[in-house]
């Protein structure tokens, strides 16, 4: 009997890590079990041909928020022309409404619940080898005949009994690698799933360093910690992250999902002794309304957030990734504007601006009446309005998002955009009136290069500023080439840019610092433009800025910027 375990990834340079720990535990049946991936870019067709051409007995998905309405479409296509095939399916996004599934998809023959390990060991059991009924499976719901059974709910593992997944790491060659130190979370949060299992298991820390092991002998690029909050114990976060970096290979980064405002000194201190880049934190804001905070039931002391977020920020060696969330309870537009100034205002190096998903299983699903909340019928579930915020403000704010996206989160735009902060009484005036832009303009239909964005704001900037500030075009444009140069050295200079060095003289001055022509450039500047972009003084000064990209900076990627001097 075959057996096909499939995942559709968000993108292709993620991995599934249920899958290969699915296999890794069923391990006494791996000559049966075999794995495909695709993601959600594939067209439904091409993952129907790659499975049927499979022709396995079983196929089981892993089945998230973002896959599920793809998984769907193919299975219903699947079963036309394997109608012997057992179809399964597994995963969050099908665990809590498992029932409901299997009533909706004709096609499907089985669901497992919750944490699959055990329960798809026991399924290979009961298909491949007999050894007992299905019945007997806890933690699974599946179709007999015309009725659904429902079998008892799967008791949790101890996360030591789970096996290391990555037995074949040249598999994962150029992919970010998954890793749970711990499963469950000590919150409540009302959107999110993980509140449901609050009994935190941790993997112990010495089985965990062994593991870890293994990626920094590989050099892998980035490993992804998926523990919901990695720091809810002290002990257990501190021990991995000294491990961390008594082991540094100078390339592997870490990412963790944290709780900011339960760190305490000895932790930030520690933090900030890292090597830059070595790790990277995401931290859930998700509002600073305090009658919204309370409402999600998220315990937080949003000033202790804030200071502690300043602190690792003061350090400059951590990337810092803050969430926001639109259409939470007795969030309006005004205050979804506040949360997001102020979260703006903690500098973060990523600010992720999210709108809420209301989660089959979780309490918001359950409380959503009571706030007017109205989303959609179909994965992903998102707000469409609230009892406070209208489906016309949704879309202004989702302007707002795809603007951060492109002006703050790409890194490309930092001196630009602090420059025109200053022309604006808030952060969420300036992106809001840059989103009103390009709708009016019909930009926001199409796709634009790099370059292109740079002379959107341009024109952005001479119709919306330099109307009010006109003798400020030569500045600003100084800055975008500043912006522009500190990402990439451009072989075709864009119509904003000034003057360029003549080769001799950049020659010389790359000489002078042992830069190579290849790897450096120089610019000239009429202004203090960093001066200008941080603190809003215009103030001509005549200064020779080299860019040196092989030494870039490890958090945000620019090149290292030198004031040359002159002897």
């Amino acid at each position: 009997m075959k057996v096909l375990l499939v995942a559709v990834n968000a993108k292709y340079i993620h991995s599934n890590l249920a899958i290969y720990s699915l296999k890794e535990y069923a391990k006494t049946y791996e000559k049966n079990i075999h794995l495909a991936e695709y993601t959600i870019n594939h067209r439904a067709e091409d993952i129907l041909k790659g499975i049927y051409k499979a022709q396995a007995d079983i196929v089981a998905f892993s089945c998230y928020i973002w896959n599920i309405e793809l998984i769907t479409e193919v299975v219903i296509e699947l079963k036309k022309v394997m109608p012997r095939v057992k179809i399964w399916f597994g995963g969050p996004e099908v665990s809590y409404n498992a029932k409901e599934c299997l009533e909706t998809i004709d096609e499907l023959d089985g669901i497992t619940i919750g944490e699959g390990e055990q329960t798809f060991l026991e399924l290979m059991e009961c298909f491949i080898d007999n050894k007992r009924d299905i019945s007997t499976v806890n933690g699974i719901a599946y179709k007999s005949g015309n009725d659904i059974i429902l079998t008892e709910e799967r008791k949790p593992l101890s996360l030591d009994l789970v096996p290391f997944p990555y037995d074949d790491m040249e598999r994962f060659r150029n992919k970010i690698i998954y890793y749970e130190s711990s499963r469950g979370c000590p919150f409540s949060c009302s959107y999110c799933l993980s509140s449901i299992d609050k009994r935190v298991r941790l993997r112990s820390t010495e089985l965990v360093k062994k593991e870890l092991k293994v990626f920094l002998d590989y050099e892998v690029a980035q490993v992804k910690f998926v523990d919901r909050t990695f720091n809810c114990n002290k002990n257990h976060a501190l021990e991995i992250w000294k491990y961390i970096k008594e082991h540094d290979n100078g390339l592997t980064n870490f990412h963790f999902e944290i709780s900011a405002d339960i760190l305490d000194e000895e932790e930030i201190e520690f933090l900030n002794s890292l090597r830059p880049g070595q790790i990277q934190l995401e931290i859930g804001v998700q509002s600073t309304n305090p009658q919204t905070i309370e409402a999600i039931h998220r315990k937080m002391d949003l000033k202790k957030l804030g200071d502690n977020v300043n602190k690792i920020r003061e350090g400059g060696n951590i990337h810092v990734h803050l969430d926001l969330i639109a259409g939470l309870p007795y969030e309006d537009y005004k205050t979804f504007i506040n949360s997001f100034n102020d979260v703006y205002s903690l500098k973060p190096d990523q600010l992720q601006l999210g709108f809420l998903k209301v989660l089959k299983g979780s309490y918001m699903e359950e409380d959503s009446t009571n706030h007017g909340i109205v989303y959609q019928d179909r994965a992903p579930y998102e707000v469409l309005k609230t009892d406070l915020l209208g489906y016309d403000e949704i879309l202004k704010l989702k302007g707002l998002c795809d603007m951060v996206e492109v002006y703050y989160n790409s890194g490309q735009f930092n001196y630009s955009m602090e420059f025109l902060n200053h022309y604006y009484k808030t952060p969420g005036d300036l992106y809001l009136s840059v989103s009103k832009y390009y709708e009016v303009n019909e930009l926001d239909l199409i796709g634009h290069s790099r370059i292109r964005r740079y002379e959107i704001l341009l024109d952005f900037f001479k119709e919306n500023v330099l109307i009010k500030n006109k003798d400020l075009l030569d500045v600003f444009e100084e800055i975008l080439t500043l912006d522009m140069f500190l990402r990439e050295k451009m072989k075709n200079r864009p119509e904003f840019t000034h003057e360029a060095v003549e080769y001799h003289k950049m020659r010389e001055v790359l000489d002078k610092y042992n830069i190579s022509r290849r790897d450096g450039h120089v610019e000239k500047f009429n202004y203090d433009v960093i001066g200008a972009s941080l603190n809003g003084n215009i103030v001509k000064k005549e200064i020779l800025m080299v860019f040196d990209y092989s030494m870039r900076d490890p958090l945000n990627k620019g090149a290292k910027l030198i004031e040359v001097k002159e002897d």
